[in-house]
C-alpha cells in the first residue's frame, strides 16, 4: 500500500463518517429515531440499505469459496432464499408495516399471550441480539481481516482491531439514520468496486470467452455450471433439492428477518416497504453476484500462475489473494475502500439491531417500562459498543465462513415454519415457537457433538431434514397440547393486521392474484438472475429461453398486483 492508496482509504473513510455525523442530532431524540428513523425511509433508502447490509466483506469470500469448492450451483444455498424474499415483499412487508411495532419480537407480545410470550420475548433478545449477532459480526470481521491480511501483511488480530474501529465509530452517533445513508454511499462505492474488479480479472484471463475456454480445458467444467450436472452424484441432487425445497422457508427469517424487518418497520407506508424489499430482491440476487462469480472462476486459472505457492492460498483467501496479485498501487486503496464499504454497512446494522433487542425488548420491558428516551439512547449507545467488541473476539475463532453460515441456518432452521404460521394459523400460540427453537438448537448441537465424536461430517442435507422436521412433529404437538391464545387476543391482532388465513373472524387477507404475483415475481427473479449469468459466461442460447420464462414471470406479477391497494 502506498500514500496514494492510503489517501484515497482515509477520503472513504472521512466521507462516510462525514454523512454519519450529519444525522447524529436527529437520531438522539428518541428510540423510534435511533433505531427506526422514525418511520420515514422511502423504498429506494431501505431497499439499498437492505442490500448494503447482505453485501458484506464476506460475501465475496463465500461465494468464492462455494465456486472454487464445488461450482456455481452450490451458490443455491442461498439463492433460494430469493422464493422466501420475493413473499416478504410482497406479503410480510405489508404485515410488518401494519403491525406497527418498534422490533420483530416485540411482536411476540402483540400475537401470544402469558408468561410463555413475555419469556420468549426476553429470550429471543437475548439469543439473537448476543449468540447469533456475535456469530454473524465475527465472520463479516474475519472476513475483513483475511482482506487487511492479503494487503497490509499484518496479524490477523491487528486486522480485527483495525476493523472495528472503522466500524464502531460512526454507528455510535446517528442510528439508523446514518447507517441507511452511508449504506447508500458504500453500496454504490462496493458495486462500481466490484464490477470493476470482475472486468480487470477476466480481462488479465484473456477474455470471458478465453477464460471460460480455459476452465473447460482445465478440468472445470462442472464449476460453470448453474445446475448441477444430471451425472452429478446423490449426495449433490440430495443437497440441492433441500436448499430449493426446504432452506428458503425452513430459516430464522423466514417472515423477513431481523434487520430486513427492521427496514420494513422503518418505511413510510406500506407501499414503500413493498416496493423497497422488492428492490432488495432484485438487487441481491440479480444484479450484485455475477462480478463476485467471474473473479472465483478467474481465480482458478490466474492464482497457479500468478503466486509462487498456489497450494497454500485457501479458497477463502482466494479473493483477497487474487487483488493483491493484479491490483497497481492506487487500484489497491480503491478495493481496499471496497471491502471496508462492504464491511462497513453490515457491522454497523447489526451494532444498531442488535442494541434495539437489548433496549426495547429486554431493558425497557423488563427493567425500566418507564426509562426515558434520551437515557434509552445513551445505553443503546453503550450497547452497542458491547456488541461491537464481542463480534470482534469470535472472529477469531471463524475459520470457514461458509461453515459459519451452515451452523447459523442450522440453528434457526426449526424455526422456520412456525414464524410463518403464526400470521396465519390462529392455533400458534408461545409455545410453538419456544418448542420449536428449543428443538432446533438441541438437534443441531446434538448433530455437533456427534461429529465430533465420531470425527464424522453430517451432510448438510442430512442435517436439514433431521432438524427441519424433528422441529415441525415437536412444534405441531406442542402447539396441539397447549391453551391457545385468548379470542381477545387473537381478535385484537387480526384486526390490527388482518392476515387472512385460518381465523374464526372475516376480512382481511390478500386474494388469490397475490399469490400468482407472488410465484411470477420468484420466476422472474431467477430467470433474470440466470439470464445475466448466461450472457456473462457467453452461454448465448440459454438466453433464449430464459428471456421467454422472463416475460411470463413479469406478466403473471403484473396480472397479480394489478388491483393491488395499500392501506
Amino acid at each position: 500500500m502506498t500514500v496514494l492508496d492510503w489517501s484515497i482509504v482515509s477520503v472513504f473513510l472521512l466521507a462516510s463518517l462525514w454523512i454519519g455525523v450529519l444525522f447524529t442530532r436527529r437520531a438522539g431524540k428518541n428510540t423510534s429515531e435511533f433505531f427506526l428513523s422514525g418511520r420515514s425511509l422511502p423504498w429506494w433508502a431501505l431497499g439499498t440499505s437492505m442490500v448494503a447490509t447482505t453485501f458484506a466483506a464476506d460475501t465475496p469470500l463465500a461465494v468464492t469459496e462455494y465456486v472454487r469448492k464445488d461450482g456455481i450451483w452450490a451458490n443455491w444455498f442461498w439463492w433460494t432464499l430469493a422464493i422466501g424474499h420475493v413473499l416478504s415483499a410482497l406479503v410480510f412487508s405489508r404485515l410488518w408495516r401494519r403491525a406497527g411495532v418498534l422490533t420483530d419480537n416485540e411482536l411476540i407480545e402483540l400475537r401470544y399471550d402469558g408468561r410463555a410470550a413475555a419469556f420468549l420475548r426476553g429470550f429471543k433478545a437475548i439469543y439473537f441480539s448476543t449468540v447469533y449477532n456475535f456469530i454473524v459480526m465475527g465472520w463479516v470481521t474475519a472476513a475483513m481481516s483475511t482482506v487487511f491480511s492479503a494487503f497490509l501483511d499484518i496479524p490477523i488480530a491487528w486486522s480485527v482491531v483495525i476493523s472495528l474501529t472503522v466500524a464502531g465509530v460512526y454507528s455510535l452517533l446517528s442510528g439508523l439514520w446514518g447507517v441507511v445513508a452511508t449504506d447508500i454511499f458504500q453500496f454504490l462505492v462496493a458495486m462500481v468496486g466490484s464490477v470493476a474488479f470482475a472486468i480487470i480479472a477476466s480481462a488479465r484471463a484473456g477474455g470471458m470467452e478465453s477464460l471460460v475456454e480455459n476452465l473447460n480445458a482445465n478440468g472445470f467444467t462442472e464449476r460453470l455450471r448453474m445446475l448441477p450436472s444430471m451425472s452429478a452424484g446423490s449426495e449433490v441432487w440430495l443437497t440441492f433439492l433441500v436448499y430449493v425445497g426446504i432452506m428458503w422457508w425452513a430459516n430464522h427469517g423466514a417472515d423477513g428477518g431481523g434487520y430486513i424487518i427492521q427496514r420494513m418497520l422503518a418505511a413510510k407506508d406500506e407501499k414503500h416497504a413493498l416496493i423497497g424489499t422488492s428492490w432488495f430482491a432484485l438487487a441481491h440476487y440479480v444484479l450484485r453476484m455475477w462480478p463476485w462469480i467471474v473473479v472465483a472462476l478467474a481465480s482458478l486459472v490466474l492464482l497457479p500462475k500468478l503466486t509462487a505457492h498456489p497450494e497454500t492460498i485457501s479458497d477463502r483467501q482466494a479473493y483477497p489473494a487474487l487483488m493483491a496479485a493484479l491490483l497497481p498501487s492506487g487500484w489497491r486503496g480503491v478495493f481496499v475502500a471496497v471491502f471496508l464499504a462492504a464491511y462497513m454497512s453490515t457491522m454497523v446494522t447489526h451494532i444498531n439491531w442488535g442494541a434495539s433487542y437489548m433496549v426495547h425488548d429486554v431493558y425497557r420491558r423488563f427493567m425500566c417500562p418507564d426509562a426515558d428516551e434520551k437515557k434509552l439512547v445513551r445505553l443503546s449507545r453503550v450497547l452497542s459498543v458491547a456488541n461491537l467488541l464481542l463480534g470482534g473476539l469470535i472472529a477469531l475463532f471463524i475459520e470457514r465462513i461458509t461453515a459459519a453460515w451452515e451452523l447459523v441456518w442450522a440453528m434457526g432452521a426449526g424455526l422456520g415454519l412456525v414464524l410463518i404460521l403464526r400470521w396465519f394459523w390462529w392455533r400458534i400460540n408461545a409455545w410453538s415457537e419456544i418448542f420449536a427453537m428449543a428443538t432446533s438448537f438441541a438437534i443441531t448441537a446434538g448433530i455437533f457433538v456427534y461429529d465430533i465424536v465420531a470425527k464424522a461430517q453430517t451432510p448438510l442435507y442430512l442435517k436439514a431434514v433431521i432438524v427441519v422436521f424433528g422441529s415441525m412433529v415437536v412444534m405441531l404437538t406442542a402447539t396441539l397440547l397447549s391453551k391457545p391464545v385468548s379470542r381477545e387476543k387473537l381478535e385484537a391482532f387480526y384486526r390490527r393486521v388482518r392476515p387472512g388465513g385460518f381465523w374464526p373472524f372475516s376480512g382481511g387477507g390478500f386474494g388469490h392474484r397475490l399469490w400468482i404475483a407472488w410465484l411470477g415475481g420468484v420466476l422472474a427473479i431467477y430467470c433474470m438472475m440466470f439470464l445475466l449469468g448466461s450472457l456473462v459466461l457467453r452461454d448465448f442460447e440459454a438466453v433464449v429461453w430464459q428471456g421467454a420464462l422472463l416475460s411470463v414471470g413479469v406478466l403473471m406479477l403484473y396480472w397479480g398486483l394489478r388491483r393491488y391497494s395499500f392501506s
